[in-house]
């Protein structure tokens, strides 16, 4: 059987989570990590859009296929 340690996130959000959080604060804190996440997602496929020389035109041309 293969043991599967937490990860350090994982970690942090256990002692976060001890502290009996209440409903209102933990959706407040899943919104925060949603958008943490979506503004690094989005970062991300802007340096791809960069690096690739990516136009709006390209985009166009995709939605348009098929």
């Amino acid at each position: 059987m293969a043991s599967h340690s937490l990860s350090n996130l994982q970690l942090e959000l256990l002692k976060l989570y001890s502290t009996n959080v209440d409903e209102k604060d933990l959706k407040a804190i899943k919104s925060l990590l949603a958008q943490y996440f979506a503004r690094r997602a989005s970062k991300r496929a802007d340096e791809i859009w960069d690096q690739k020389k990516f136009s709006n035109k390209v985009m166009d041309d995709w939605l348009n296929e098929g």
